[in-house]
């Protein structure tokens, strides 16, 4: 075991010492990007290989490009509600139509679209009332090791929110599930000066017991059309505020 230990340390020094050479070879960058480098390098010895190296940035992320779109374009659908930003206009349109010959059927338009872009303009058609997405979870799926977990921490940083994970499969009381996830979702977490929304991340899903599902789908559906059918004021502006106006990515192993 000595011996593993001494091999794996002197491992680790090389593959430190290649990056130093390599950060040193490029140009330099700005002074935000130095202390992380620093404090990585202080504790290089004690960091698993699978945390010391894992992707930080979007564009540090290896795994499928087409579920890293898919799931950051869901995310940014929440603007609106989250940070009151307008949703950007595409000038797309107008150019096409300068050009009346090109010119085609939408269904002949439609045949010679990417996937990426036919799942983009579902998800920018389906907005309810509140202009949330009408799906408010998304489910990441497949094995472990897969990168599931980073992917929704990296995209939820990327995206401007403060991601909040949480493990459905330790807490087996419906009533600590419900509480977590309204406290999640409902209230604001500071961070020093920048206060940022939370994203709720609730890793092993498939874990959690039939209760605990109920109480998450009564949160995501049963507040939706309470406030239309509330009869006065008061009781509108009581249900509306249960609202979700917050993103819930999920993740499980088997879908």
């Amino acid at each position: 075991r000595r011996r593993v230990l001494e091999a794996s340390q002197q491992l680790t020094e090389i593959i430190n010492s290649c990056l130093e050479n390599e950060t040193d070879a490029e140009s330099p960058e700005p002074n935000g990007e130095a202390e992380p480098a620093e404090e990585e390098g202080e504790s290089a010895l004690h960091c698993l290989w699978v945390d010391r190296f894992t992707p930080r940035r979007y564009i540090e992320l290896l795994s499928d490009d087409y579920t890293n779109r898919c799931l950051l374009k869901w995310l940014k659908l929440w603007d609106t509600v989250v940070f009151g930003k307008e949703k950007a206009v595409k000038k797309a349109k107008p150019s096409a139509e300068a050009h009346p010959p090109f010119n085609q059927p939408k269904e002949q338009q439609n045949k010679w679209k990417t996937k990426v872009q036919l799942t983009e303009e579902i998800l920018e058609a389906e907005l309810d009332q509140h202009k949330r997405p009408k799906y408010k979870v998304a489910l990441l799926c497949g094995p472990p090791g897969l990168g599931k977990t980073t992917l929704a921490h990296v995209i939820a940083k990327h995206a401007g929110y403060n991601a909040v994970e949480m493990n459905a499969s330790d807490d087996r009381s419906p009533e600590v599930f419900k509480t977590r996830i309204e406290a999640a979702t409902q209230m604001k977490s500071v961070l020093g000066a920048n206060e940022q929304p939370n994203c709720l991340i609730i890793d092993e899903i498939d874990g959690a017991p039939a209760a605990s599902i109920n109480v998450l789908l009564n949160i995501i559906h049963c507040k939706d059309g309470e406030g239309e059918a509330a009869g006065g004021a008061g009781r509108r502006r009581r249900r509306e505020g249960g609202l979700l106006l917050r993103p819930i990515i999920c993740i499980c192993n088997d879908q």
